[in-house]
This record gives C-alpha cells, sequence and structure tokens, in this order.
C-alpha cells in the first residue's frame, strides 16, 4: 500500500539553473553574500532589488562574465563552473542587456547568426544564404516580429530590435534568458507586445528571468518573484502573494508611498513664468512649433510616444540643437540660446535621458563629474580648488544619500539610481531657475525614485520650475500639475490637472486634437 500511495506522488522537478551560497566581494565591497536561486523550465521569475542590491552582479554571474568568490551552479542537478560568456551561451544561458548588442548598419538576419553563420565549402566559408533566410523566418515568427530577415536594423524600432535580440538568443537553443530592464526604452504598445512575447516563450518551455524596476509589469507577468535587499536574499513570493505593496516592502524592507502631488508639495505662484517658449522649432519640427510656459514653483510634464520629438524639443531648448525658429524667455528676458553654455548661463540646466552617454564621465570619479558644470565656481585666478571640488562633492553625497564608498569611485561604477543622484546634484549646485528632466527616474529602484520625487517637490517649494519629460504615464499623472502633449514633433495639447487622465494623455499622444 505504501509502494502505491509513492508511485501516485509527482515526480520532483529538477531545478534547470541553480546557484546556492554565492557571494563576490569587490574590493571593500560585498555585492553578493550567500545568494540562493532556483530557476524551472518554463516559469518566468521576476528578480527585483534596490540599485545596487546586487541583481547585476548575480546575472553577470550567470551570464559567464564575472567569476564569484564562493558558492556552487548547477545545471540540471551538474555542478557547473561558468568562466566565460560563450561557455554560458553552450549551456544554454543568454543575457540580454540594457543596452542591446545589437549591429545597426547590418541586417536582420546578419544580426541574428553574426559570428555563426551557416556556411558550406569547407575552408571557403561560403554562406549558405536561403538557409540563414529560412531560419530567420522561422525564429521571428517564434517571437511574433513580421519584418524581413534582410531588413536594415536601423529601420526597426526599439521594441522590434528587443525582439530580435530575443530571437538571436534562441538561436542559440537559450533554455534561460534572463532580461535587465527589457522595457526601460519601449512604448507602452512595444511593452505590452514583448510581455506576450514572454509567456509565449513560457509555454515553449523557457525559463525567462525578468529584472524590472517596473513593478506593475512584473505583477502582470512574472510566476514568482525573488528579492535582493544589500545582497542577499530579501524573500521570495509565489504568483498569488505578488502585489506592488509586498514588493516594494521587499525590497526597501519597508512601505514606500510614491503619493500624488498635491497643493502641499507646489510651490507654484502667480509671478510670471520663468519660462515662456514661442513656436519653437527645430529641423524636425512639424506644424508651428511648440510654445509653452513654465511657472516658478511647478512641474509642467511632458507626455508622448517614443519618437514624439519630446527630447528633441528639450534639445533644442538647451541649445544642443539648433533652433530653426521660435524665442525662449527667461523670467521675462529674451534668452538668446546658441549653445548650452548660453542656457546654463541663463539659469537652466538639463538632465538628460540616458544618464551614461551624456550626463556621465563614466571613467571619472564623482568628485570629477559634480565638478565639471561647476568649475568657474570652483576656481581662483583661473587655478582650480581641488578642496572646494572635494567638500561641494562630500554635500552631494551626503544631502542626496549617494549610496558610494567614496568621491573618488568612479561612477561607472554607481548603480543607476546613483548615477542619476550624481547627475542632479551637479546642476542643483548651481542653483538653476528652471530644471529640464528627460526621463529622471528610468532604470532607477522604488527607493531611488521616491527620493528624487521627494526632491522635486523640495525645489519647487523653493521656486524652481520643473519642465519633466517621461515616459511612465503613473509618473506623469502623479507629479504634474500640468501636462504638454507631444505628437510626431509637435505639440497636440496642454491639460490641467484637473483634466488629466490615462485616456486624455493617450488621445492626445496619438494625434487627436479632440
Amino acid at each position: 500500500m505504501t509502494v502505491a500511495t509513492s508511485a501516485m506522488e509527482p515526480p520532483v522537478q529538477t531545478p534547470l539553473l541553480e546557484v546556492e551560497r554565492i557571494s563576490k566581494r569587490y574590493g571593500g565591497a560585498q555585492a553578493l553574500s550567500g545568494v540562493g536561486l532556483r530557476l524551472y523550465a518554463g516559469e518566468v521569475v521576476a528578480l527585483i532589488g534596490e540599485n545596487g542590491a546586487g541583481k547585476s552582479t548575480l546575472m553577470k554571474i550567470l551570464g559567464g562574465i564575472v567569476i564569484p568568490d564562493e558558492g556552487e551552479i548547477r545545471i540540471v542537478g551538474q555542478p557547473v563552473r561558468l568562466s566565460s560568456p560563450s561557455q554560458a551561451m553552450d549551456l544554454g544561458i543568454s543575457l540580454i542587456h540594457q543596452e542591446l548588442n545589437l549591429a545597426d548598419n547590418l541586417s536582420v538576419e546578419a544580426n541574428l547568426f553574426l559570428g555563426r553563420e551557416l556556411t558550406w565549402g569547407g575552408p571557403l566559408g561560403l554562406a549558405r544564404g536561403k538557409a540563414m533566410e529560412a531560419k530567420s523566418r522561422e525564429l521571428l515568427a517564434r517571437v511574433g516580429l513580421n519584418v524581413s530577415p534582410l531588413e536594415r536594423l536601423s529601420n526597426l524600432t526599439p521594441g522590434q530590435k528587443q525582439l530580435v535580440e530575443i530571437a538571436r538568443s534562441l538561436s542559440m537553443d537559450a533554455r534561460v534568458l534572463i532580461m535587465d530592464e527589457p522595457t526601460s526604452s519601449l512604448a507602452q504598445k512595444e511593452t505590452d507586445r514583448l510581455l506576450e512575447v514572454i509567456r509565449e516563450l513560457r509555454q515553449q518551455g523557457v525559463c525567462v528571468v525578468y529584472i524590472s524596476h517596473r513593478l506593475r509589469e512584473v505583477e502582470a507577468v512574472a510566476d514568482r518573484v525573488v528579492g535582493l535587499r544589500d545582497g542577499k536574499n530579501a524573500g521570495e513570493m509565489t504568483r498569488a502573494q505578488i502585489n506592488y505593496a509586498a514588493m516594494v516592502q521587499m525590497m526597501v524592507g519597508r512601505e514606500v508611498d510614491l503619493h500624488q502631488r498635491n497643493a502641499a508639495d507646489s510651490g507654484a505662484s502667480d509671478r510670471g513664468p520663468v519660462l515662456r517658449v514661442e513656436k519653437l522649432r527645430h529641423a524636425l519640427s512639424r506644424g508651428e512649433g511648440v510654445s509653452l510656459e513654465v511657472r516658478p514653483g511647478e512641474i509642467v510634464g511632458m507626455a508622448g510616444l517614443v519618437g514624439a520629438g519630446r527630447t528633441e524639443f528639450a534639445e533644442t531648448l538647451f541649445g544642443i540643437r539648433p533652433r530653426v525658429s521660435g524665442q525662449v524667455y527667461l523670467e521675462g528676458q529674451l534668452g538668446k540660446i546658441q549653445r548650452p553654455a548660453d542656457a546654463i548661463a541663463l539659469g537652466m540646466a538639463l538632465v538628460p535621458e540616458d544618464r551614461r552617454q551624456h550626463g556621465l564621465i563614466l571613467a571619472e570619479s564623482i568628485g570629477g563629474n559634480i565638478a565639471l558644470p561647476n568649475l568657474d565656481t570652483h576656481q581662483v585666478a583661473r587655478l582650480l580648488r581641488f578642496s572646494k571640488i572635494r567638500h561641494t562633492a562630500h554635500q552631494g553625497v551626503t544631502s542626496l544619500r549617494i549610496r558610494t564608498t567614496g568621491i573618488a569611485k568612479p561612477a561607472g561604477q554607481l548603480s543607476g539610481g546613483n548615477q542619476q543622484k550624481v547627475v542632479l546634484y551637479k546642476w542643483l549646485h548651481r542653483q538653476p531657475k528652471l530644471l529640464i528632466l528627460d526621463e529622471p527616474t528610468r532604470g532607477v529602484d522604488v527607493g531611488a525614485k521616491k527620493e528624487i520625487y521627494d526632491l522635486m517637490h523640495d525645489l519647487t517649494r523653493k521656486g524652481v520650475g520643473i519642465l519633466m519629460i517621461s515616459s511612465d504615464l503613473e509618473e506623469i499623472l502623479h507629479l504634474s500639475d500640468r501636462v504638454v502633449v507631444m505628437h510626431e514633433h509637435q505639440k497636440t495639447g496642454e491639460l490641467t490637472r484637473a483634466q488629466l487622465s490615462e485616456e486624455s494623455i493617450m488621445r492626445l499622444a496619438t494625434g487627436s486634437q479632440s
């Protein structure tokens, strides 16, 4: 009888990939300490945690990029040592980075088989063009991407490129697909399609590890959630336990209230606008140009789909991109802005969309990055006062709670949220009248997001005007006093606080003037 009962019990599933007691130290910093993780075929596991919690280090270990100091990795029960990315790929583990590793100048097909081309003719290495095209079509169909394999990659949208990256991983028989912030540059429609593809991959038996700070997406797609905090396991949730508040609690160890902006947060006054823009046009503009105002103490949101022209408008306003026509007034005075130095002199500051490419010198120290736009205030007789630079940097680290071992640490070694704080502080030190924030919380965790929101509220209470560009509708709705909506490089409408809703924004963002 005992044997019969035992025979009826389902077999215990062996994890596809398992890590135990993984630890990694960088100098004096403990990135991971005794972390464990189990992954099974046909499931989506979300890995969450604050910036600096150890997510990237763990994924680099699984991808063969980083070798752990301690611990064991097993694939289908067999111990392995992952010493290179190629070895990880051979074992079925593929890591898709936030910055896609694709060649824009090549075709989709060439990207799918780059370095692994199908050939014939022995040493001649002649390409099997028809075979590669047929295989490409099969892979693209698997991820639901309806484009020609011969299409140049640069002609694809960011969402389509993301699907090409996934298809390439599948071409290498990936069983574990690790996706790091896969929707950070995608429009909502592309995000929805990507989540559909992930669900389809789950049905095909692929294990997807989904790393994201967008917890609403995690709620929508994850079968399990694993949390990291300070380099250690912080907990795990099954599908039934997953909800936004519980995930935030797991990540930061406390409740975080990203409250909606109200009158107490705003310092908006009836004074004249700190910024007035009249029919500003650049080379890509359509129509008569963009006109808007930002009053002191006010947050004006700028919404729109990817490619709507919001960043191009900000770059033109700040003097990075040539202006074709239109006028810009700062505190009622006509601003002749032909280069960023002119905008800075007038009291403007810009925190760019891509902090790593345009906001920081990654190899430079925290102190050096903070000092760069402030050299005029840190010199005597054209000689730099390094003691003052260090003092300013220490002030920034303390006031914005930048997590670092010291101001000499290269900015490229900081987490995303702490990098964003460095970019913010280097401008805040100049005490700007107008602050332009382009995607201020992209790629930062909920704790850092809360700190950035609090900082924005504090600045507006002091009378600083903020123009905030964001693709996060929830962020736009929570923070904005008014919202300007863009579509195809022109303004399609403006909404007051009372008129704000997802529907009203999306109607204008898709080109409707009604």
